[in-house]
């Protein structure tokens, strides 16, 4: 019997993430976290909150450029932003997408992925529950990033949910593709594939 040599196992690279959690008339939430070994650092988060009075034109602007300055200042691994609730009505989904677009657009100006989690995923993730309430999902982000206080407003913690969520998800994609060569198996010799079919036994 052969021992095949043991490869060593490559330790995860750090992983910078921004969430975003984009808004139709209150608050754009983002958060900036960073991943290293088994560790989550909390590095920037809050809330960009725009006066009512001004146009929707403008707040795309706006929420275009402060995603740029927070990707210039932070330089992110990846952007995570959460995708339109499917119960919205149909005007305010539209422009939900609308400001969901310019997020987009200014991780695709700055060459950076960019991946996008509904709310249900995003909860089962950092709380293990679909159904989970916002304190139960700030509560949990706390923890995550081992915080005295839950991070306030709610929309700047469900920003940082969102970016926990694709930094577990990334994660665990790497586990995967990390695991996949140690279960592939050899293909087996002729001899071998003779001898499997001489100890199958006839049908019928």
């Amino acid at each position: 019997m052969t021992s095949q040599p043991v490869q060593p196992v490559a330790q995860p690279r750090k992983l910078r993430v921004l969430g975003v959690d984009p808004a139709v008339a209150g608050a754009t939430g983002f958060g900036v976290i960073e991943i290293e070994g088994g560790s989550a650092r909390l590095m920037h988060f809050g809330a960009w909150k725009i006066p009512p009075k001004v146009t929707f034109a403008v707040r795309l602007r706006e929420i275009h450029f402060l995603v740029t300055g927070i990707v210039q200042q932070f330089a992110p691994d990846a952007v995570a932003v959460e995708s339109v609730f499917t119960a919205l009505n149909a005007a305010t989904a539209l422009k939900l997408a609308e400001v969901r677009g310019v997020v987009l657009l200014a991780a695709a100006q700055a060459q950076i992925p960019a991946h996008s989690y509904s709310p249900r995923e995003v909860k089962a993730n950092v709380t293990g529950y679909g159904g989970a309430s916002k304190q139960q999902v700030q509560q949990m982000v706390k923890s995550l990033l081992g915080l005295d206080h839950c991070p306030q407003p709610a929309d700047a913690s469900d920003a940082l949910a969102i970016a926990l969520c694709h930094a577990q998800m990334s994660r665990a994609r790497e586990r995967l593709a990390a695991s996949a060569p140690l279960c592939r198996r050899p293909a087996a010799s002729n001899d071998t594939q003779r001898s499997v079919r001489v100890l199958l036994p006839p049908i019928g």
